[in-house]
This record gives structure tokens, C-alpha cells and sequence, in this order.
């Protein structure tokens, strides 16, 4: 029988590592464990609320996989009163977390078919969470596509590992920043222009797209100039997202509610709610 994890009550929850991934210091990853139950069974995709006493909580897409069963993992963009809170904390100190809430990305569907990974920025999270579970279960899936672009180069996440993803010939990664960079090598140019350029083929295919707005509005036109389908593209919103099980209301958009039905949608869904979103 699972364990009943009481989605109001925060787990109380020890921080087992934490180190900046960027020199500027504004993106922080935490590796957080509940000290009081097991590591939750989650989805790729889905999201905690973490939280610290007095300073409120706020939502978190999950970055590690289901595979990676000893601790959950967070990477904070310092951007406000709980994420400044948050990056002052170190290994050792202990926060709350909620979950995991919400749905995540359809792996049933996704088995059997070639999958096409589109992040950008900070948003890498739950697409690591994804890349990391069909990695460990390679067999299961064709293909794998990962454009993955950051205005800098030192604005990737977790370095190390697309270092080792690139090793590998099981996966095609592709790295590329904004503008030319001192030292950078690699792919120069914005994320859609360049998904245009490798056009993978929309065939027994797949696409999750995840990161900044303006990233997603431009990429979208491309997936469907390449042949993509709206049921064929997913994407992780986390518009407004307050209390992640739909009792608020901050994230409701006509009949749906971002936290509860989402975070994770395929564009055939987005396409039939509000233009407000």
C-alpha cells in the first residue's frame, strides 16, 4: 500500500546538498530529502510546494528522476522574497515541502516513439527529470532530440551532466546561446531558428517544449511548419500557481486549474481553454 502523504501538511524535509549552477550566483540547486517519510513516488513533470516558516511556499517543478530515488531536486532562480529566503540556506537546514501535485508528462504515450526535448533557461528541470527517466529506460523510446538554449553559456543547468549527455550516441543534444559568445564554440542562435535548422522529423514523434513565454510563442509556429500536431507537443505551465491543488483559484483558466489539471499540457488541450492564458 503507498504511504499517505497528507497534501496540505508540509514534510518536514533536510537539505542534503546544495550548490549554485551559475557565477552569478541567481540559480541555486537544492537536493532535499523528507526526514520524517520515504522520497514520494512522482511523474516526470510534476511539481512540490517547498516552503520555510514565515516566509510562505512556492512552487517547484521536481528535476530529479523517478529513477533517482534518494532525494527530491530543486534549482531556485532567486527572483523574490521566498527565493532570496531560500538561496540563503545551506546544506543541513530544513524547509517543508508539499507533494509532488499536479500531472506529468505522458510516458505511456511517449514509449515507442522518437521524443524531441525543447528547453531554455532555468526551465531545464522537469526536462531533466524526463531525459534522466528515459535515459535510464532507453530501450522503451526511438529517438531522442534535446535542444536545450541559454542567453550565456554559464546559464546552463547542470553542466556536468550535458557534458556527459553529449558523450553519448543515444541522445542528440544541442546547446546553443543567444548572442556570440568569448570561448563558445558550440551553436550560436535563438532556440526556434536553430530547432528549424535540425527540423527533426515529426513521424512517430513527440515534442515537450518548456521555458520562457516568449521562447515557447515563437517555437510553437516552427513545430507545426515541421509537421508536428497540437496532441503531439506538450508543454509545463506554471501560470499564477499558488496553492497546487486547485483550492485558491490564482491558476484558473476558464474550467481548467494550472496546479491541479496541469501543470503539463499537450497544445490540443491549451488550444481549447481562454486566450487569457
Amino acid at each position: 500500500m503507498a504511504e499517505y502523504i497528507n497534501p496540505y501538511y508540509p514534510q518536514k524535509s533536510k537539505i542534503l546538498n546544495t550548490y549554485f549552477e551559475s557565477q552569478d550566483r541567481s540559480l541555486k540547486t537544492f537536493d532535499i530529502k523528507p526526514i520524517e517519510s520515504k522520497v514520494p513516488e512522482f511523474i516526470p513533470g510534476q511539481f512540490c510546494e517547498v516552503s520555510i516558516g514565515g516566509y510562505g511556499e512556492s512552487p517547484f517543478g521536481i528535476a530529479t528522476s523517478p529513477t533517482e530515488k534518494d532525494f527530491l531536486r530543486f534549482t531556485v532562480n532567486k527572483a523574490g522574497f521566498l527565493t532570496s529566503k531560500l538561496h540563503e540556506l545551506s546544506k543541513g537546514s530544513y524547509v517543508g515541502i508539499r507533494g509532488p501535485l499536479g500531472n506529468g508528462y505522458p510516458l505511456d504515450r511517449f514509449k515507442g516513439n522518437n521524443i524531441v526535448i525543447v528547453g531554455g533557461g532555468f526551465a531545464f528541470t522537469t526536462l531533466r527529470s524526463l531525459l534522466v527517466f528515459m535515459l535510464h529506460n532507453r530501450n522503451d523510446f526511438k529517438d531522442i532530440t534535446v535542444l536545450y538554449g541559454a542567453r550565456t553559456p554559464d546559464l546552463f543547468l547542470y553542466k556536468d551532466e550535458l557534458k556527459e549527455w553529449e558523450k553519448r550516441d543515444d541522445v542528440d543534444l544541442v546547446l546553443t546561446i543567444d548572442k556570440p559568445y568569448e570561448g563558445w564554440n558550440k551553436k550560436v542562435g535563438l532556440v526556434p531558428p536553430v530547432l528549424e535548422e535540425m527540423s527533426p522529423s515529426p513521424v512517430e514523434s513527440y515534442a515537450v517544449v518548456c521555458g520562457p513565454p516568449i521562447m515557447i510563442k515563437f517555437t510553437l509556429p516552427v513545430l507545426f511548419k515541421l509537421g508536428f500536431k497540437p496532441d503531439r507537443i506538450y508543454t509545463s505551465l506554471e501560470k499564477r500557481m499558488k496553492c497546487g491543488i486547485g483550492k485558491c483559484g490564482r491558476c484558473n483558466v476558464g474550467h481548467k486549474y494550472i496546479c491541479k489539471d496541469g501543470p503539463v499540457f499537450s497544445f490540443e488541450e491549451l488550444n481549447k481553454l481562454p486566450e487569457d492564458l
